[in-house]
């Protein structure tokens, strides 16, 4: 019989022996590994932000383990996650690119696309130095794999098969905490009680304070501690092998969650993730900063690869967007500069958004290019977990505050918080005559930052796998000047109605139909203020050659109440050939049933093509329209295959 208790007191020992061996030195054995070049490990936890950690936030849970590495290392306290999703962030990971500008910015991914010309995910760059590169196990890429990039990668993948002598660089990831731990029945929150207290939690100020909402947390509490355990037995065993004199210790969260309005969502609590790196005694001239030094520089996962490339006194190659925290050259003045990070939301399995985020100093800078598309808009996945669809339930019947409330409402094009004085984010300052200034230079700010990119989600994703997801880049540079126009129509929602009129009317008539695309976006973020285009919206409703500008003429005219949308959508979905057009269209059909003022919608598998039918996030949309309570049976939609448990490992987010 496993006796639990004996196993966690002999691990406990091990990892105080461990620790001992770190001031007496490694003593006999084995030579250290790898003596000219430090051993770089990235232990990675699923869906977590740093607000349920007690090292980073007062309300949050012991972590002992990681906590240890911090008395010997550093602690970061400004680490952010590109985007609040794992396939987009594990692959701004591995490129150390920008998703947006490199084509992989959609959760999941429609399009395999390939690495930028002359690019390689950056363990490849270690592997040709002599490093031995192993993952344990998740990749989770939107990007084609560059040959070379793993010795091993596998669920038992371990720096032991190395060469003797090899340096190594080893990535373990922990799905203990992961979104689907809080997948729990109605039964089991009724019968099987929490380790953690519920009574003794912290509960968001946009979270209703209930029962349910106390459990799920107290539950997560929980889960954060075994994933603890987890990282304490991965560095006992590297202590067992005398390996932490040189080896670099990353602990991180592959992005933020897990409680509604985290993973998923372009905030603090989906982007702002816990990074503590233990210093090895061999090599802290590495790091510029004294041990137990709390970092307070920003540092974004596009850093993290070239951090580790300069690390192993490795040459950076051209062409990515990071820059190294960590290795020689590197100065604690430059980094503790660095006072900014940028994030972006786009594609969540069958749910669209496109939310981009500029993390200035104490400020978050949220710009909703699609403020009409409410956050608790209906992802298949999120409202598994019973407090998703508690919260939504309690605000269908009026029971919810303000801060509550919002998740369920139109945002406003672009918010402003003060971290500092908010960090839940729930005082929207961005019409605070006090933050004007604040606010035009932010908006400016990521005006260039997306400009600069070029940002490609300023196309629907359907015309990018048609014309660009063979070659991104080279797609967004040669139209850098059309994105950047597409960018102006859109920001003319952050202007007063009749300053941004003409602007708004140019587009509409534009013989470029993304001009057209946008300019209704546009009119849809403007709402009845808009009113004044509602017979030329019609006319494009009715006549657009562009399925998609259709659809957004009657996502328009069907927000206002102007004209019934329901028609045109049918048409549009049963003409649409692209499955990926098909899933944007039903994105406006989902929104236009759910939120105000909510149409009655009938959408089955005969309304689309056989081709979108057979498409996973097209099934999740026509399971959810199918089921009568807002709950699908099967509330992935996708339908069974011969190798379920291969289907069940790839879909997992």
């Amino acid at each position: 019989m496993f006796d639990r208790a004996a196993y966690r007191i002999a691990d406990r020992m091990r990892w105080i022996a461990g620790w001992a061996m770190l001031g007496l030195g490694w003593a006999g054995g084995v030579a250290a590994w790898g003596a000219d070049r430090p051993n770089i490990v990235w232990l990675v936890s699923e869906d977590n932000s740093i607000h349920y950690m007690r090292l980073f936030d007062p309300h949050g849970t012991a972590t002992p383990n990681i906590e240890r590495l911090a008395e010997h290392g550093l602690v970061f306290e400004n680490a952010f996650s590109n985007a609040p999703v794992c396939s987009v962030a594990r692959t701004t990971l591995i490129t150390a690119c920008y998703a947006p500008r490199i084509g992989t910015q959609f959760h999941r991914r429609s399009v395999l696309v390939p690495m930028p010309p002359g690019l390689s995910m950056f363990p490849a760059y270690l592997r040709q130095a002599g490093y031995y590169t192993t993952n344990n196990q998740k990749k989770d890429y939107n990007a084609v794999e560059t040959p070379g990039t793993w010795d091993e990668s596998s669920g038992r993948a371990t720096w032991r098969n190395r060469e003797p002598g090899q340096p190594f660089f080893h990535m373990q990831s922990f799905g203990t905490t992961h979104e689907s731990s809080l997948h729990f029945s109605q039964q089991e929150y009724e019968t099987e009680p929490t380790e953690t207290d519920p009574d003794s939690v912290f509960v968001a100020p946009y979270h209703p304070d209930t029962p349910l909402f106390r459990y799920t947390v107290a539950k997560y509490h929980d889960n954060i501690r075994r994933m603890d355990q987890q990282i304490g037995q991965v560095v006992s065993a590297l202590a067992d092998d005398g390996l932490l004199d040189d080896t670099f210790i990353f602990y991180f969260g592959d992005h933020g969650g897990v409680l509604p309005r985290g993973k998923g969502y372009a905030y603090e609590s989906g982007l702002h993730v816990p990074l503590v790196v233990y210093v090895p005694k061999n090599f802290r001239h590495l790091s510029p900063f004294d041990l137990r030094s709390r970092v307070p520089g920003f540092v974004e996962f596009v850093d993290f690869g070239p951090t580790v490339l300069q690390l192993a006194g490795v040459s950076l190659p051209e062409g990515i967007d990071g820059r190294p925290f960590l290795g020689a050259g590197v100065t604690a003045e430059e980094v503790n500069a660095r006072d900014e990070a940028f994030g972006y939301a786009d594609r969540f399995d069958e749910k669209y958004d496109m939310v981009r985020t500029l993390r200035k100093g104490k400020y978050e800078y949220v710009r909703s290019y699609q403020p009409f598309n409410f956050d608790g808009l209906q992802n298949n996945y999120r409202y598994i977990m019973l407090a998703y669809r508690e919260w939504r339930e309690l605000y269908r019947r009026g029971e919810l505050n303000e801060a509550q409330s919002q998740f369920f409402r139109p945002r406003p094009p672009e918010m402003l918080f003060d971290i500092e004085a908010d960090p839940h984010e729930v005082r929207n300052l961005a019409d605070d005559p006090a933050y004007a200034e604040v606010v035009v230079a932010l908006r400016q700010r990521l005006r260039e930052r997306v400009k600069g990119m070029p940002d490609l989600s300023f196309y629907p994703e359907s015309y990018l796998a048609e014309v660009a997801f063979q070659n991104p880049v080279e797609f967004g540079q040669e139209h850098r000047e059309e994105i950047a126009r597409l960018v102006d129509i859109a920001d003319l929602s952050l202007l007063p109605f009749d300053q941004a009129r003409a602007g708004i009317e140019r587009a509409l008539q534009s013989s470029d139909p993304w001009q057209r695309y946008w300019g209704l976006i546009v009119c849809s973020s403007f709402g009845a203020q808009a009113s004044p285009f509602v017979p030329l919206a019609r006319r494009l409703m009715d006549g657009d050659p562009n399925l998609l500008v259709r659809t957004r003429a009657a996502e328009f005219l069907g927000l206002i109440g102007a004209a019934d949308p329901r028609p045109t959508l049918k048409e549009c979905l049963a003409r649409s050939q692209s499955p990926i057009e098909t899933n944007l269209i039903l994105n406006t059909a989902v929104l236009l049933r759910d939120g105000q003022p909510g149409y009655p919608m009938e959408i089955t598998a005969a309304d689309v093509s056989p081709a979108a039918a057979e498409y996973q996030d097209v099934q999740r949309r026509l399971a959810y329209f199918a089921a009568a309570d807002g709950v699908p049976e099967n509330p992935r939609g996708i339908r069974p295959k011969k190798s379920s448990k291969q289907s069940d490992k790839q879909n997992k987010q």
